[in-house]
């Protein structure tokens, strides 16, 4: 698959926001829980994905060289309870627009911390794409709403995910990616129904040396089958491996291992 550009990631955390938008102003109960993420409520969600744009957008356009304490990140907490959905919804969108704005500014090349030692904004203009692409599927599926994602987009975020799963194997000794380690076992995610450019399956070999991947088509361990998003949903832990569309060929235990241990997002 040919790699997104920077300025389709800024598209689309733009289109992201707008759909994320339209659940905040759908006349959800903003105070049910969210079942894919139990700690938060949906209005608290909405809140943490606009925090975490606010964040990345002082990041980015100050071209910070070390980690901005949210303190520092003006308007984080967002609107005042009194508000409602809308004075949410209207501080979503300017979240929104302030970190595509600092983003296409300073360009995917622009020296800026990360976490993941990757410093340029174009890290950050990938990470915030799939930061809300996913809590999106969070948001809807709390308030019952139908969701999609662009399939280009949906396998770069399976691609990303295993990036820094690889990053965290290389990097924190204590993550629960190290207890993958073993006798050769493999993992094989086949997306259907999506364009033949997209190359939408991956194989994800653990061995002794740890977690390595591939975009490929091989017989393995064990095989995760399905529509992209519902591919895209379940390898993030937001749809159960039974649910609708979704098969799981060989042994479940290990896809259940993988995705208890090769934890993200």
């Amino acid at each position: 698959m040919t790699p997104l550009t920077h300025d389709r990631y800024c598209d689309e955390i733009a289109h992201q926001v707008g759909q994320l938008r339209s659940v905040v102003t759908s006349g959800a109960d903003l105070s049910r829980t969210v079942p894919t993420t139990p700690d938060w409520t949906l209005e608290q969600l909405v809140r943490h994905v606009g925090g975490a744009l606010r964040w990345v957008e002082v990041i980015v356009r100050t071209g910070a060289e070390d980690d901005v304490p949210e303190d520092q990140v003006p308007g984080s907490d967002g609107p005042g309870e009194r508000g409602g959905p809308a004075a949410l919804d209207a501080w979503l969108a300017e979240s929104g627009e302030l970190v595509v704005g600092a983003l296409r500014k300073a360009g995917p090349d622009a020296k800026v911390w990360s976490w993941a030692g990757i410093d340029n904004a174009g890290f950050w203009a990938r990470r915030m794409t799939h930061e809300v692409t996913v809590h999106r599927a969070d948001a809807t599926l709390a308030a019952g709403l139908p969701y999609e994602v662009a399939p280009e987009i949906a396998a770069d975020a399976v691609d990303e995910w295993l990036e820094i799963v690889e990053w965290a194997q290389r990097t924190l000794p204590d993550d629960a990616v190290h207890e993958l380690r073993g006798p050769r076992r493999t993992l094989h995610l086949h997306a259907t129904e999506t364009r033949p450019e997209v190359h939408s399956e991956w194989v994800i070999e653990l061995g002794e040396e740890g977690v390595s991947w591939r975009r490929g088509h091989e017989k393995a361990t064990v095989a995760l089958r399905g529509p992209l998003t519902s591919v895209l949903l379940a390898f993030y832990r937001r749809l159960p491996l039974d649910a609708p569309g979704l098969e799981v060929h060989g042994d479940r235990e290990l896809l259940e291992l993988w995705l208890e241990r090769a934890t993200f997002g």
